[in-house]
């Protein structure tokens, strides 16, 4: 496990999914998507959720298919210009961003539930207490039979924070946020230093061997798989903890801020933001990106990679506020917005079900649980992958919501949350 993979949404330490806490029914806000300021449902940040979802896969499934990834090593089995043109599309335009983005909306979806749980006079505490129980014990699961870069568990433990600072204000939020984001580059930038002063460092040389011992082992039956996640997690957890964490919980203060200002039910408001955010976001937080990829798969393991990843940290976030205020201003296009939230919507509205979903179809492909396929497919076939995944997502999400109310996950989340059993499935309507 490398620094590289320490800094990643989604990679093998932490992936960055919602988990559904941006519902807008319900005291807890167990509901199955995103919500507007005072707790109705809004589209397009469903819509935004599926978005992220995508650019979830797409940096798991790369983790998932190959022990190489994330090693500092480019897989033997796979050089030709296209494989590392792939490699390098998806550092520059997906790693590291993500999982910010479902941070964010994380924070977001938990002032819904505050502003839910005081309008039904419920108690907050004990019910968002057993929600991020419930979230714990399903990344620890998840983490050991089907993907150890959970980040659930993680999510789980800084929502303990995140209920205590729940009183804070909006601009006290966002200066936290800046801080911590700033103190973590500045900490990656005199990591780097000390580096640079020892000697500077690089790939280990039994980077290859380990790489090729973990496939061995991932191509093994379900007790061998089982060991290779256990084995994983001590490393895991502490990537997460040092390097990640500090990340997600600043954009956690973000989307707080963002919440209690209620910015998401008010696109029209905030259209030059949004106009800024891209035009930030697609050179600044491009740039970042390249820089950030340059290091990884060029010069990885020394001082440049370390300083890049401190880079990374102040670029990552615009890119990815870039993303978010694109697909947003394309929900409330006049031609594109219907089709966004049509395509996007329901997948993003029961993104805990989705995010499961793929590490198992991606632990069935790629190791001993099915096919064993890790190290055996190309990167350009990954990425193909993904989006043939995604699209069949889009249409089960679809045909799921037409007769139920909420994801399968969602709902059992929720009858643990609330204690209660809500009806599941739609009731019929009856025809003409």
């Amino acid at each position: 496990m490398n620094l590289r993979a320490a800094a990643q949404g989604g990679e093998r330490p932490g992936t960055g999914v919602d988990a559904g806490a941006g519902a807008g029914a319900g005291a807890d806000g167990s509901g199955p998507g995103a919500g507007a300021g005072l707790g109705a449902r809004l589209a397009h940040v469903d819509a935004l959720r599926g978005f992220a979802l995508l650019g979830i896969l797409v940096v798991n499934i790369g983790y998932m298919a190959s022990t190489y990834h994330g090693s500092g090593l480019e897989d033997p089995g796979f050089g030709s210009p296209l494989d590392s043109a792939v490699r390098w599309f998806v550092t520059v335009f997906f790693e590291a961003k993500f999982f910010l983005l479902f941070s964010f909306l994380f924070g977001y979806g938990f002032t819904l539930q505050l502003a839910s749980a005081e309008r039904s006079g419920a108690r907050f505490a004990p019910r968002f207490l057993r929600r991020l129980a419930g979230l714990f014990v399903l990344g620890a699961v998840h983490a050991v039979l089907l993907f150890p870069g959970d980040i659930l568990t993680t999510y789980a433990l800084l929502g303990l924070i995140l209920l205590a600072a729940r009183r804070i204000g909006p601009r006290a939020a966002v200066r936290t946020a800046v801080v911590l984001f700033a103190v973590t580059a500045a900490l990656y930038v005199l990591l780097a230093v000390g580096v640079h002063l020892a000697g500077g460092a690089g790939v280990g040389p039994g980077a290859a061997a380990e790489a090729e011992r973990a496939a061995g082992a991932l191509r093994g039956g379900p007790g061998a798989v089982i060991g290779e996640h256990l084995g994983q997690l001590p490393d895991v957890v502490f990537l997460l903890a040092f390097f990640q964490a500090p990340a997600a919980f600043a954009a956690f203060l973000l989307g707080l801020a963002a919440g209690r200002g209620c910015v998401l039910g008010g696109l029209a408001r905030h259209r030059t933001t949004l106009v800024r955010l891209q035009g930030a976001g697609f050179t600044l937080g491009l740039l970042g990106g390249v820089v950030y990829a340059h290091a990884s798969l060029v010069h990885p393991g020394g001082a440049y990679q370390i300083l890049a990843l401190g880079v990374d940290v102040v670029t990552a976030p615009l890119l990815a506020a870039a993303y978010a205020a694109t697909v947003l201003r394309l929900t409330q296009g006049r031609r594109s917005g219907g089709r966004a939230v049509a395509v996007l919507g329901p997948v993003g509205s029961m993104t805990l079900t989705g995010y499961l979903t793929q590490s198992l179809v991606c632990a069935l492909l790629f190791t001993g649980y099915g096919a064993g396929l890790v190290g055996r497919v190309s990167p350009p076939m990954v990425f193909a992958i993904a989006l043939a995944l995604f699209a069949a997502q889009i249409v089960a999400a679809r045909w799921w919501l037409r007769r139920h109310r909420y994801g399968p996950v969602e709902w059992l989340l929720r009858v643990w949350t609330t204690l209660t059993r809500p009806p599941l499935r739609r009731a019929a309507t009856p025809e003409g």
